[in-house]
């Protein structure tokens, strides 16, 4: 056995996973290189390692770990190198020397009983020295936790999330109840919770047990875009996930409806409905808020009619008999829907009702679901549009009993928007959740127009709003369906609406702006789309080849967006020696990628930087979809940096690069509310649950100048008459019906 005991001087490589590492260690003038698994370490670190010395064919002699103890710093020098390694945010080299010169061997009893006195420091604030303070004890409980999980088989990614999420209280809360982190802990799953229950010594028909996986499977559900789920599904769902038999849940519903956790709504033919209680009353809010904002208004139309005609000849605008009407309801409405599909005059209709409330005086307010489609609505209409998350003012405040750092809106029933009227554009994309947080910053009074195409994808997330708003028939909804002229000189425009209706395309037609190569082979396809994007289409719509989108309808497969995108890194940003990279989670990224963010964080801190650093914007919040580019990977800050629309730029730890894939494809489910110069899709053989009409619709009119498709014809045809649509149970349009009905 051998002993080394040394700094941390690097670490050259780690599995986040599992904690698997490989260090280099400097000890008595020599460098040694330790291999094994160590829950908690950085760089800085002083260790004292026992294992065995072994010679590797490729690498050398290496201590491989059996175990290992990390120590305080024992010398000033000591001290001073752990503070500048890196391990501590906020300290560099110079400061740290700064530090140690001014306590000397006191300087770790100062940092731990008496973290006020740093601040006699030059450079360092009260807040500062709380900061390193905290930071410090934080790393000594942190290392005791990690020490703690690895025994229940926790990974380190997860141990890590524990940890935040409960502090010192989750020993007792994994001896005793570890459900609660399917409840608490986004990516956690029902499974891993049962796997650590099971390691604890939990029995399988344990009430927390079967509580939570009944409560799993209703919350899962709401990720295919459910806000209930049929009593029937959920307990054959739960009865899968458990091995318990179904009969004896009925029991625990009840104690679930008890705990306030569901609540139960009897549908048609006495179904049952089983909501999560949040789902439930974010449907319940919502249709009583549209309810309140849905007031009519008595200016007489022919009054109207008039400025309108004064509108249209001063600003040139030529709009039907649909979008006149479209702007009366929106001077008379408290609440409007106008939908339609590409080319009908949408963006004119905007457009006009602006134009006449800005006559009238009024105040006006623009926002989308997501930055790019608020750009799109900027660009069309000269006015100021954001994102909904920005026109509430996302806050990363504390929003819960527990005081977790958590993600609420400045804007709601205290403080609402301050304005005569609120358009929102591409409503098809508005989940519950988020229509639900709007409408609360909506007074009535204020007119709310929603604008939209019922006839896109459903929202990423739980709810169907505008089909249910619309369905509900207690509304007043415009449907624009006139195709302008000048739209109709486009094959995009026109085959979109053809794809709607059922209607047969030629794809053999010579056209500018919608293509078919045919394609026969997976790997055939993949490199007629790799021309594409990197030869031929950036000359044809002017555009650089990052900003043309491949866009696919799976994931998996020999076409799904998993496959693809490895090949696309290594043809559209190859591996260079000036190109840092990192390996994450079975992903490699690589500084030039284009990745996208795969799910909401609302505490991301973003900035716009000068070229010289200074910042001149900043704000919180990046969203499922959003699309940017790695600029920088900083191993030893253990840092990736990536640029996201309008320059905004975010900087993620190593840790969470799983909330980002990368984006060179992107399924077509992703592309909502997104436009691109081009795109690609690629066309062939797939599940016909996914190989659907409004897919396919929705990717096409993701194009602004042209739309390349590449595969089999009769997979297309086969598309454009596949009408299913995967069912969503959702209650809106009940919950709608319910309240207006009543009155």
């Amino acid at each position: 056995m051998a002993t080394v005991k040394g700094y941390v001087e690097k670490i050259k490589y780690r599995n986040e996973e599992n904690g698997y590492s490989v260090l280099e260690v400097g000890a008595d003038g020599q460098d040694y290189v330790l291999v094994g698994t160590f829950p908690y370490i950085s760089d800085g670190d002083l260790i004292e390692a026992e294992g065995r010395m072994v010679e590797h064919a490729l690498y050398g002699e290496q201590l491989q770990v059996e175990k290992y103890e990390l120590k305080a710093p024992e010398d000033t020098a000591s001290m001073e190198r752990y503070l500048g390694s890196g391990a501590i945010r906020g300290v560099k080299a110079a400061l740290a020397a700064r530090i140690v010169r001014r306590f000397k061997a006191d300087t770790f009893r100062v940092i731990e009983e008496e973290p006020e006195r740093l601040a006699e420091v030059k450079g360092i604030s009260e807040k500062m020295a709380r900061s390193i303070s905290e930071q410090m004890e934080e790393k000594k409980e942190m290392r005791q936790a990690m020490m703690f999980l690895q025994d229940y088989g926790i990974s380190m990614n997860l141990a890590l999330k524990i940890y935040q999420e409960y502090g010192q209280q989750m020993y007792g809360i994994i001896r005793e109840n570890p459900y609660r982190l399917a409840d608490d802990i986004q990516g956690v799953g029902f499974k891993i919770a049962d796997e650590i229950a099971q390691r604890v010594g939990i029995v399988m028909d344990s009430d927390y047990r079967i509580h939570s996986g009944i409560f799993y499977c209703l919350l899962q559900s709401s990720a295919n875009g459910h806000t209930y789920l049929p009593q029937e599904e959920l307990l054959k769902n739960a009865s899968e996930l458990l091995h318990v038999d179904s009969g004896i849940m009925e029991k625990h519903l009840m104690d679930l409806q008890m705990e306030k956790k569901i609540v139960v709504k009897v549908g048609e033919n006495d179904s049952r409905h089983i909501y999560a209680s949040q789902y439930y009353y974010m449907e319940l809010n919502t249709a009583r808020m549209l309810h309140d904002l849905n007031l009519s208004g008595t200016e007489p139309e022919d009054g109207i009619r008039r400025k309108l005609e004064q509108i249209c000849q001063e600003e040139g605008i030529e709009a039907d008999e649909m979008q006149l009407q479209a702007v009366i309801q929106a001077v008379n409405s408290g609440l409007l829907i106008i939908t339609g599909g590409p080319g009908t005059g949408k963006t004119t209709t905007i457009n006009t009702i602006i134009r006449y409330f800005e006559q009238e005086e009024m105040t006006i307010l623009l926002a989308a679901p997501t930055g790019r489609a608020a750009k799109r609505m900027t660009e069309a209409t000269g006015y100021e549009a954001k994102t909904i998350h920005r026109l509430l003012e996302l806050s990363g405040a504390p929003d819960d009993d527990r005081g977790t750092m958590g993600m609420h809106f400045e804007r709601g029933e205290d403080h609402p928007l301050d304005a005569d009227a609120v358009i929102i554009d591409e409503t098809s994309m508005v989940d519950i959740y988020l229509m639900n947080a709007l409408l609360k910053a909506v007074s009535p009074g204020t007119r709310l127009i929603l604008v939209g195409d019922v006839n896109q994808l459903p929202s990423v997330g739980a709810g169907n709003v505008l089909r249910d708003m619309i369905e509900s028939g207690r509304f007043r909804v415009v449907s624009l369906n006139r195709i302008f002229r000048q739209a109709a000189e486009s094959d995009i425009i026109v085959n979109a609406h053809k794809i709607n209706a059922g209607d047969p395309i030629s794809l053999g037609k010579r056209s500018r702006d919608f293509l078919f190569i045919r394609g026969e082979q997976p790997d055939g396809i993949i490199h007629s789309m790799i021309t594409l994007v990197r030869e031929k289409l950036p000359g044809y719509v002017k555009a650089d080849p990052f900003e043309i989108q491949i866009m696919t309808p799976m994931r998996k497969g020999a076409l799904g967006v998993e496959r693809l995108n490895g090949i696309l890194q290594e043809h559209l940003n190859p591996r260079a020696a000036n190109k840092a990279e990192k390996e994450a989670g079975g992903t490699l990224y690589r500084v030039g990628d284009k990745v996208m963010q795969v799910k909401n964080n609302y505490q991301l801190e973003w900035e716009v930087r000068s070229s010289h650093g200074i910042v001149s914007d900043s704000g919180m919040g990046v969203f499922n979809g959003d699309i940017g580019i790695i600029r920088e990977i900083n191993t030893f800050a253990e840092e990736m940096t990536v640029e996201f629309d309008e320059g905004r730029m975010v900087d993620y730890g190593f840790r969470q690069l799983e909330e980002l894939e990368l984006a060179y494809a992107i399924t077509i489910h992703k592309s909502q509310g997104s436009e691109y110069p081009a795109v690609v899709i690629p066309v062939h053989s797939g599940p016909r649950m996914l190989m659907t009409r409004n897919l396919i619709y929705t990717a096409v009119t993701r194009a602004r100048s042209c739309v390349c498709l590449v595969g089999i014809p009769e997979m297309f045809q086969s598309m454009v008459d596949n009408e299913m649509e995967q069912k969503r149970y959702t209650g809106l349009k009940d919950r709608i019906q319910e309240i207006v009905d009543e009155g």
